[in-house]
């Protein structure tokens, strides 16, 4: 009787432990999907809270303005801030051909701006556009064979827009320089034609060509386009 007790016993025994067996199976695949989702998550997380990366903006464009003393301008344009546009090309006055360089700070990328520019434009013959408005009538005058002047700008601005393409106004002052060639020949025609009818012979000549410097107010309107 005892050793069939003890028989019983050890069979509920091993029946037990078995139970425990199979139950710590169970729950080992459910830890381990716990274990590996929760760095999923975590990244998921992170990834969500990191703000998006803004889109760059593009740095090479092509701009053009006209105004006064600038007359036409086309250049290449480089934005590689934001806040700063660098420019360089080619001017045109009516006149002559002529080039122009400069800057322009826009601390906000729109809105208010500063900008610097220097250029210089070759010397032509003006004698053409002043005939364009005199008439035909309008003999030529020497001291206009040969104009060109060099020029700096002190502008503040607005600039409209940011991304593609910019919009602007400028105004301010602009330092000028000119040498004025010929003069002694229109001064010396002018005393000739003065004496033939006065009969007097006094006559003024210049020696050397004048140099005009002006400081002068002036604007421009422009457009900027970016391609790259």
């Amino acid at each position: 009787m005892a050793l069939l007790q003890m028989a019983s016993v050890a069979v509920s025994a091993l029946f037990l432990a078995q139970l425990d067996f199979l139950a710590q199976l169970d729950a080992s695949p459910a830890a381990a999907a716990g274990v590996g989702a929760a760095p999923v998550e975590a990244i998921a997380t992170a990834a969500a809270a990191s703000p998006a990366k803004a889109p760059s903006l593009p740095v090479i464009g092509l701009m053009t303005d006209a105004g006064l003393p600038d007359g036409l301008t086309g250049a290449l344009v480089v934005r590689q801030l934001s806040w700063l546009r660098l420019h360089g090309g080619g001017s045109y006055n009516m006149i002559s051909p002529g080039v122009r360089a400069g800057l322009t700070l826009i601390p906000f990328g729109w809105g208010p701006s500063l900008s610097a520019e220097a250029g210089h434009y070759f010397e032509g013959d003006a004698n053409n556009l002043v005939r364009r408005f005199a008439g035909p009538s309008y003999d030529s005058n020497a001291a206009l064979q040969r104009v060109g002047y060099d020029y700096a700008n002190a502008h503040l601005g607005l600039e409209f827009g940011s991304r593609r393409a910019t919009f602007y106004i400028h105004g301010g002052v602009s330092y000028i320089r000119a040498t004025v060639h010929q003069l002694n020949d229109v001064v010396a025609a002018q005393s000739q034609s003065a004496a033939g009818d006065s009969g007097s012979g006094t006559q003024v000549s210049i020696k050397q060509d004048p140099v005009i410097r002006a400081v002068t107010p002036s604007v421009k309107l422009g457009l900027v386009v970016y391609l790259w």
